[in-house]
């Protein structure tokens, strides 16, 4: 059964408190209101032995459901644990100071074994337990490593001059289409609920999210029918998932993809069935990549995604670590000259998911989110191809034309994703540099009320690289951006727009060259 706020009896809690500690007890409650109802919240301290660290006990009651909840603090790791197991008495606990029978104002009734994810955060927040940064802030080495693949690059090289100019470029027509976290939540397959049952989606989504390239024209590729539309590439794996969950099937449980006699290949075949004669790429690699992450998780994190959130403290570059440590499908590294380098494409644009469709809210809050770097596959180096930001040497740059496979670790494929990810660093640097304003401005969400009457998606770019703007036809009048107040700008951002608007010039057919043939799961 899946781990989460709403099923939480599924999360063990080992006792942290002996008989022996205590000698006596009184309540310190303290009371939190939330969507109208009360929190009570009772510490219970010793009066004459000092406790361990660990041996913080709180007990919270709102309506009839009970939650007990511990944290290890000071030096430990100050993880939230919380079992539905109710406690009428408090189960453990000396004092039957806790026993109070609280009431919604409201007449919204609540099951005993739910929970509600907003108290729960502001319960986190509020007392300090694992809401707080961690002063030694996690480093992924995503960000040093592409720097050094990038210096000693020899068949990809970085054009200055129009990395600066395509800075400028991007930046406007960023703020222009008011590109932000809404943007990717106003897809009609991304998942609108703001809850854990979407954190189990954007997982699934991302373990799975690789390699949907085809050599097929558009209409003869692999795709996915849902909706009465038929979805290709990256959105065929969503209307998949979409599909399947419409189907009753728990393709996002990771109880499930450990369960061999239910997951299947038949059923997981099923799930991808195609609306073409062609079938989804590496559909082992992905059944195994369900079965990895079904037994770790049951295994080290009771079952549930939520608890490396929980992990991570709040930290972007954390979650990437705990990610790539925990779950080998996650781990894209290979040795470049003789060092050993640091990419993470699936585990960064998970964290960037969470990020974009929480707003940086809730379960999508991170201190550090500007750690996370672009996310190196085979669109955004041909978007960089595009706007004259990358070149290539002639052996590699005809080896890409000749639709050639470029096999995945080597120099080729690593000195393309490594000069990408730096790329895309220097045109955030150039825009931050250029208009400092956006550093100290937020991205937030569009507000509905704000939002403009009519969203179109990016524009294509021009087909000659000659021209000076590769937004020409659709450059706003700077004048005109100033007055607007600036967005918030990252790596995150920059990588989306620049995948939407390559998607759109394949669309109309106004690629420049191919996007280099590698068959890997790590894009």
């Amino acid at each position: 059964m899946r781990s989460s706020f709403g099923s939480l009896h599924s999360l063990g809690l080992a006792s942290l408190l002996r008989d022996s500690l205590w000698t006596g007890s009184f309540p310190d409650c303290r009371t939190f209101w939330v969507n109208h109802r009360p929190l009570i919240v009772g510490a219970c301290l010793p009066w004459s032995k000092p406790l361990p660290p660990s041996a913080y006990q709180f007990c919270a009651q709102r309506s009839s459901f009970s939650s007990f909840v511990s944290a290890q603090s000071f030096n430990y790791s100050r993880d939230l644990r919380l079992t539905s197991r109710t406690l009428n008495p408090c189960v453990n606990c000396p004092s039957r100071h806790f026993q109070q029978n609280i009431r919604p104002s409201s007449s919204a009734a609540m099951s005993d074994d739910e929970a509600d994810p907003e108290l729960v955060a502001l319960l986190r927040k509020t007392l300090g337990l694992g809401g707080s940064p961690d002063p030694r802030t996690a480093e992924t080495k995503v960000l040093q490593n592409a720097q050094y693949i990038f210096d000693n690059a020899i068949d990809v090289a970085l054009n200055s001059a129009k990395t600066k100019e395509a800075a400028e470029t991007i930046w406007q027509m960023m703020q222009k289409k008011e590109y932000s976290t809404q943007t990717w939540a106003e897809h009609e397959l991304h998942p609108k609920a703001k809850d854990e049952r979407t954190v189990d989606f954007i997982f699934t989504m991302d373990l799975l999210n690789f390699s949907f390239w085809s050599e097929l024209p558009s209409d003869k590729r692999f795709a996915i029918e849902y909706r009465d539309k038929k979805w290709t590439g990256y959105w065929s794996l969503v209307a998949a998932l979409q599909r399947a969950l419409d189907e009753d099937i728990p393709i996002t449980t990771p109880e499930f993809w450990a369960n061999e006699e239910e997951c299947t290949e038949e059923v997981i075949k099923h799930v991808f069935r195609s609306a073409t004669e062609e079938e989804i790429p590496l559909l082992e690699e992905r059944l195994q990549c369900l079965r990895e992450a079904g037994r770790v998780l049951c295994r080290e994190y009771e079952g549930s995604f939520l608890n490396c959130i929980y992990s991570a403290n709040y930290s972007a570059a954390a979650l990437v670590n705990l990610v790539t440590e925990s779950f080998a499908c996650f781990r894209d590294e290979t040795t470049f000259n003789g060092r050993r380098v640091r990419i993470y494409k699936r585990a960064q644009i998970l964290v960037a998911d969470l990020w974009a469709c929480f707003n940086g809210e809730g379960f999508g809050e991170f201190h550090d989110i500007d750690t996370i770097t672009m996310f190196a596959d085979y669109r955004i180096p041909q978007m960089l191809h595009q706007l004259g930001c990358l070149m290539y040497s002639p052996p590699l740059e005809s080896h890409i034309r000749d639709l050639k496979l470029i096999p995945s670790g080597s120099n080729w494929e690593t000195e393309l994703r490594g000069a990408s990810i730096w790329c895309v660093e220097l045109i955030k640097r150039e825009i931050e540099r250029r208009h400092p304003e956006v550093k100290t401005k937020p991205i937030r969400q569009t507000e509905p009320d704000q939002a403009p009457a009519s969203k179109t998606s990016t524009q294509p770019l021009p087909k000659e690289p000659q021209n000076q703007s590769y937004f020409s036809d659709t450059v706003p009048n700077h004048d005109d951006v100033k007055e607007r107040s600036a967005r918030g700008i990252n790596a995150i951002l920059i990588d989306f727009f620049l995948y939407d608007t390559m998607k759109e010039l394949e669309k109309e057919g106004q690629e420049s060259i191919p996007h280099h043939r590698t068959r890997s799961i790590w894009y």
